[in-house]
C-alpha cells in the first residue's frame, strides 16, 4: 500500500483527531533517540526477517513533501518524526503510525551550505527537542508541535562551522546538552525551560557536526563529545574536564558520533582520518582515557558504526569493515551496498547507500559479512539519513521522501 502526503500542506490536520496519542512514558519497539534508545546504533527488536523478497519488503507507506534534509526519524508516542527543509527554514514534522501527516511546524532559517535538514527530534516526556543548522535549540509539544521555548548555541559563545550545526541534543536526566563549541564547549540546560545549568570547564574546541553520548563507567557519569578539536568527556553533574584527546579530522568535518563500550571509547571520522579507541581507567573518583590504538581502516566520514561482541563493524570508505575493539585487528572487509549508513536489529545489519538509495540487509560475524537481499528507494542526491528498525518496521528517509516497511517475520 503507497500513500503519499504533501505534508507542508497538511499542518494541524491530524492534531485535533488523535487525543492522548502520546505518552510521557516510552513503550517497547520505539526509537526515541539519534541512532536509536541507547544512541548506539542498535535496536531491541526480535523477530524480524533473515532474508527479504526480491523487490525487497512490504511497503506499508510512503509519505512524500517532507522537505529536504539528512534527519532521520524518531519513532515515539505512537507517532514518526523528523525535520526537513522547505522554502528556505527547517520544519519539524509528525506522522500517525498510518503515514498520515499530523502537524509540520517551522523552526526559522537554515544553514544554506549544503542545503537539508541536519538535526534529528528526540522525543523525551512527551517533548521534541532539535537543533538547527544555524544554530537555534528548540523545544516543542509533541502531541501538537507548539514551541515550548528556544535559545540560541551564540548566547554560550558557540560559533557554527561551514556546514552549520547538524547535532540531535542529548536527553541525560533532567538536562538537555548541546555542543555550541568554543569556551563553553558543552552545554547542559534545563530541558523543562531552557535555562542553563552548567557549562563545561577547562577545554575549549570548536564544534563541528556529531552527537553526543552519555556513559557511566566505574560509577560517573560522562558527557562524550567529538569535536573540530578532539574528542573530551565532562562530567554529567558539572561539566568539568575529564579527559580529552586531540585525535581529529581538524577542519574538514568530524561528524560520527563516539561510542562506548565495555571500558573503551570508540571515535571514526572520514577523509583518511580513520579512527581512534580509547580505554578508560577510573580513579580517586575521575576517569582517564589513554590511546589503545588507532586506525585508517575505518574511514567512515558519516555511516557511523556498531560495537557488537568485541568487534566494531561500520562503514570504510566505498564498504563496511569489522574491526576487533580491544586490539584494532582487521577482520574483514566487504563491499556489501557501498558506502552509507548502517543500524543493527536482531543479529543483522541494516545498511543504506548514501548515492542511489540501495538498502541492504546482512548477515555478519568477526569472519565476513552476507548480504540477504537488497532493493532500491527512490530519492534525488546525497542521502545520509541512518536507517531506523523499529517495531517490526524499517524506516528509510532519501531527501523529502519518508519510506516505511513492514520486516517482521511471519
Amino acid at each position: 500500500m503507497r500513500k503519499v502526503f504533501p505534508v507542508l500542506l497538511a499542518v494541524g490536520l491530524l492534531a485535533a483527531l488523535l487525543p492522548g496519542v502520546l505518552s510521557a512514558s516510552l513503550r517497547p519497539g520505539e526509537w526515541p533517540d539519534w541512532r536509536g534508545p541507547a544512541r548506539d546504533g542498535k535496536s531491541p527488536d526480535r523477530g524480524l526477517l533473515k532474508a527479504w523478497p526480491e523487490g525487497g519488503p512490504k511497503l506499508l507507506w510512503q509519505a512524500t513533501g517532507i522537505g529536504s534534509g539528512y534527519s532521520t526519524v524518531t519513532v515515539a508516542g505512537g507517532m514518526v518524526y523528523t525535520s526537513g527543509l522547505a522554502n528556505d527554514e527547517l520544519r519539524i514534522s509528525a506522522f500517525s503510525m498510518n503515514g498520515e501527516p499530523a502537524w509540520s511546524v517551522p523552526f526559522g532559517p537554515e544553514c544554506t551550505n549544503r542545503p537539508g535538514a541536519r538535526s534529528t527530534p528526540v522525543f523525551d516526556e512527551g517533548r521534541l527537542y532539535i537543533v538547527s543548522g544555524t544554530g537555534r535549540i528548540g523545544c516543542f509539544d509533541a502531541k501538537s508541535g507548539a514551541r515550548r521555548w528556544s535559545r540560541e548555541m551564540s548566547e554560550f559563545g558557540g560559533k557554527a562551522h561551514a556546514w552549520g550545526y547538524a547535532e540531535s541534543p542529548l536527553i541525560y536526566e533532567n538536562l538537555v546538552i548541546v555542543t555550541p563549541g568554543g569556551p563553553s564547549c558543552i552545554v547542559a540546560l534545563d530541558k523543562k525551560t531552557g535555562e542553563q545549568v552548567w557549562a563545561s570547564k577547562g577545554v575549549s574546541m570548536p564544534a563541528h557536526y556529531g552527537s553526543c553520548i552519555a556513559a557511566t563507567h566505574a560509577g560517573i557519569p560522562m558527557i562524550i563529545a567529538g569535536t573540530g578539536g578532539g574528542i573530551l568527556a565532562v562530567s554529567a553533574k558539572d561539566g568539568s574536564l575529564l579527559w580529552q584527546n586531540d585525535f581529529c579530522a581538524k577542519n574538514t568535518a568530524n561528524i560520527p558520533t563516539p561510542v562506548y563500550s565495555d571500558g573503551y571509547v570508540f571515535w571514526a571520522n572520514g577523509y583518511r582520518k580513520g579512527g581512534i579507541c580509547l580505554k578508560l581507567t577510573a580513579a580517586n573518583g575521575s576517569v582517564t582515557a589513554e590511546e589503545a590504538w588507532r586506525t585508517t581502516e575505518m574511514d567512515c566520514q558519516i555511516g557511523g558504526y556498531v560495537v557488537l561482541d568485541g568487534g566494531v563493524y561500520g562503514n570504510h570508505r566505498n564498504g563496511w569493515t569489522c574491526l576487533d575493539l580491544k586490539t584494532g585487528e582487521v577482520k574483514w572487509f566487504a563491499r556489501g551496498v557501498g558506502k552509507g549508513q548502517m543500524c543493527y536489529a536482531d543479529g543483522m545489519l541494516y545498511l543504506f547507500n548514501e548515492m542511489n538509495g540501495t538498502a541492504g540487509l546482512a548477515a555478519f560475524s568477526p569472519d565476513g559479512l552476507e548480504m540477504r537481499g537488497q532493493f532500491q528507494v527512490a530519492g534525488q542526491g546525497t542521502s545520509w539519513a541512518y536507517p531506523v528498525v523499529t517495531g517490526g518496521r524499517l524506516y528509510l528517509r532519501y531527501d523529502d521522501n519518508l519510506y516505511c516497511f513492514d520486516v517482521k517475520a511471519g
